[in-house]
This record gives structure tokens, C-alpha cells and sequence, in this order.
């Protein structure tokens, strides 16, 4: 076992960030779903029908990579795409029924991805939600105007030209 009382902290939490994800898309397979897509599916339950560049743009990835993905989504039934009546160039992706199930069952996979829970404790997430918001912050013009204790994230307005990203979900 390696000296983990030498690593930094950085290495720690990549390490441990790519434990999981491959943890998780062990047990996923048996639902038909990768990581990349639970987080997929669960910004168009949240936030409904959108294009795949919006999506894209707010789970944080390449227009194409989302295409790789939505690809695997809809070949299993998880999600539909249809022409978008205001841009014929682009299509409109939505949930499924089929796809809410897996969405709900990646839940039930991920509340017991690590025995004792470690990884639901309030604290660790407010700790990683720290990391976000403040590495976030310059990549994804945020700003974090806040009170002790509370955290809120707002939008520095893009250049003039530039579209405004939208905020990403933090759950």
C-alpha cells in the first residue's frame, strides 16, 4: 500500500475522485449507464428538453463528447432527440421514462457506492463544494459573494459578444 500520509492533497483527491467514478461505472453497467451519462441524464431531468451544445456547456464538456455520450443515452432508450423547430441545424435531447429509471436507480447505486457512508458526510461535501466554487471561480466567471457560512455563486458577466455560460448545478 503506498504511503498516503505522503501524498498531496491534490493527489489525494484525484485519486480518490477516480476510485469512485470507476466504482461507480462497475456497478452502473448493470443499468446500461456510464457516469457520463447519470450526469447526462440528471441535468435534463432537472432542467428539461435542451440542445446538446447546452448541454454540453453546462455539464462542462466538448459538444462532442456529449454527442458520444447522448449517442450510448439514446441507443439504449435513455433519451430522444428531435429537430429543433427554432434551429433545423440542431436537435432537442429529453429524458426518457426508461431513462428516469436509470436516473433513480444510479441514486440507489451511489447512496451505497462506500460502505459507512463516508461519502455522503455533510462535511466532505461542503468541503468539495469549496473546491469547486473557489478552482471554479476563475475557469467559469463566477463570483462568490458571501456571508460567513453561506455561499453564493453569481455570474461575472461574459465580454461584450461572448454568450454567458449558465451556472452549473451543485447538489
Amino acid at each position: 500500500m503506498p504511503d498516503l500520509e505522503q501524498w498531496p492533497t491534490g493527489r489525494l483527491l484525484t485519486t480518490a475522485a477516480r476510485l469512485v467514478e470507476h466504482a461507480w461505472n462497475e456497478r452502473l453497467v448493470d443499468i446500461g449507464v456510464t457516469h457520463a451519462g447519470v450526469i447526462a441524464l440528471g441535468v435534463l431531468a432537472a432542467q428539461g428538453a435542451m440542445t446538446q451544445a447546452a448541454l454540453a456547456q453546462i455539464v462542462r464538456v466538448q459538444a462532442q463528447t456529449m454527442g458520444k455520450t447522448l449517442s450510448r443515452l439514446e441507443a439504449r432508450g435513455h433519451v430522444t432527440r428531435v429537430r429543433n423547430d427554432l434551429d433545423r441545424r440542431s436537435h432537442l435531447v429529453s429524458v426518457t421514462a426508461d431513462g428516469l429509471l436509470v436516473l433513480k436507480k444510479s441514486d440507489d447505486i451511489e447512496r451505497t457506492l462506500v460502505a459507512g457512508g463516508g461519502l455522503v458526510s455533510e462535511e466532505l461535501r461542503r468541503h468539495l463544494q469549496s473546491v469547486i466554487q473557489e478552482l471554479g471561480a476563475p475557469r467559469w466567471n463566477w463570483t462568490a459573494a458571501a456571508a460567513p457560512g453561506v455561499v453564493v455563486l453569481a455570474q461575472v458577466p461574459p465580454p461584450p459578444g461572448e454568450p454567458a455560460e449558465p451556472l452549473p448545478i451543485l447538489e
